[in-house]
């Protein structure tokens, strides 16, 4: 990560005293918010060309060239304060553009603890430190000069980036109950604020297992970018966990009406919450709905997701066409043996009957289903006036234990009834 620098200082025309180089520690005088009293020194024109010679080489990246004349003027310099502050900060700046960061920092905390540049760039290059330590994950050291720095500087130059960086160190360091308000105090700093502050705020709420937080936020979200998909399932399954079925549901419903909802997960969730809710009417459209749009995959499994609810809906029509269509895609013969259940019971026989050799001809079903499918085929064929097929199917029915009883009574029934014909 790439974090921008600060300003180079403006050049004055002479300067002054002789300074040994303190260990760089940030020795700021206590108290926060104490007023400095620094001003910029002049320089004199040897030293103004020379310095304007070294800015022009970090203007054009010549940063090798603009370190030696830097260190040269360091080894060379008996003088002013106010000029190895300026030095300092500008190797700061040539070494972070060389990513030498820990050089970088050196310099930075060096200027700052001779605490003798002007007000803006002596804040901001306690700023950068702060930054430095956060992009070396060195997160305590960061937090702390960051503190420092909010400690120091005039509440009027706080912007709403500081409390991210405050924000995101904390969340670095994994202490989420203290990134919510740094976020909160960035947000009422800006009129727009940025997506990625909410998703922090979020990611808080969801760490702490805070859900009314995150629901709240979420709404928030939603206000400022109502397009997005993932926002809306976010805030109904947030509703679903705090056992808010009926708002989880009226989310996840409008986010669909919006035109939302673009992956099979998205219309799956949509008609499960239905189901939950006893809406299968609208749990079998929704599903269905996906599979016309090509966002769902017409599997047996959704297929038969899909027949189930039209079959609680009682609407059978409905129902058999998704079953019929679950079969053609399953391996087995058990959803065409579930759909000649119901075809039998609408005495729909000639239907029923093929449903049931389709199912049979797959196989995959257990002795039970089998003997109960040979039994069925021979009641549709009945019905139909087809007793040769009638009596062969519930002989082979006859073979398996557990429809052996039923089929005996139909083949009597059979002979009963081909007697009264034949009086």
């Amino acid at each position: 990560m790439r974090i921008r620098l600060i300003a180079l200082l403006p050049l004055a025309a002479v300067f002054g005293s002789v300074l040994m180089f303190p260990d760089p520690v940030l020795a700021q005088a206590p108290g926060c918010g104490a007023v400095r009293d620094v001003k910029p020194q002049p320089l004199d024109e040897q030293t103004w060309k020379r310095m304007n010679d070294i800015y022009e080489d970090i203007g054009e990246e010549n940063y090798d060239l603009a370190s030696t004349k830097l260190n040269d003027l360091v080894a060379r310099e008996k003088g002013s304060k106010y000029l190895l502050a300026i030095v300092q900060q500008l190797i700061g700046q040539v070494e972070w553009a060389r990513e030498n960061f820990d050089k970088a920092l050196k310099g930075f905390e060096t200027a700052v603890t001779m605490d003798a540049l002007p007000d803006q760039t002596h804040y901001s290059l306690m700023y950068q430190i702060a930054q430095l330590y956060y992009m070396q994950e060195r997160y305590d050291e960061a937090l702390k000069n960051l503190n420092m720095w909010f400690c120091k500087v005039p509440a009027e130059q706080v912007k709403a980036a500081a409390h991210i960086l405050k924000a995101s160190i904390y969340a670095a360091k994994e202490d989420w109950k203290n990134v919510v308000p740094s976020v909160d105090a960035a947000i009422a700093l800006e009129p727009e604020p940025k997506e990625s502050w909410y998703l922090l705020k979020l990611a808080a709420h969801f760490e702490m297992k805070d859900l009314p937080a995150a629901r709240d936020t979420l709404k928030t979200i939603i206000k400022f970018w109502p397009n997005k998909k993932s926002y809306w399932i976010q805030l109904s399954n947030v509703y679903f966990q705090l056992k808010d079925d009926d708002n989880a549901l009226a989310v996840a419903a409008l986010a669909n009406r919006k035109g939302l909802l673009d992956k099979e997960t998205d219309y799956l969730y949509l008609s499960n919450l239905y189901s939950f809710k006893d809406i299968p009417f609208k749990a079998a459209q929704v599903l269905e709905a996906g599979i016309d749009k090509g966002l769902v995959q017409p599997t047996d499994r959704n297929w038969t997701m899909i027949a189930d609810s039209w079959y609680a809906a009682e609407e059978m029509d409905n129902a058999l066409v998704a079953y019929e269509k679950a079969g053609k895609a399953a391996a087995t013969g058990e959803i065409d043996l579930r759909r000649g259940y119901i075809l039998i019971d609408q005495e729909r026989w000639e239907e029923a009957k093929d449903a049931l050799s389709k199912a049979l001809e797959k196989g995959g079903i257990n002795e039970r289903k089998t003997g109960e499918a040979h039994l069925m085929i021979g009641m549709a064929e009945f019905n139909l006036g087809n007793y040769d097929g009638a009596s062969a199917a519930w002989g082979r029915a006859s073979r398996f234990d557990r429809a052996k009883d039923a089929a005996q009574q139909w083949m009597n029934h059979l002979k009963e009834e081909r007697a009264r014909k034949a009086s």
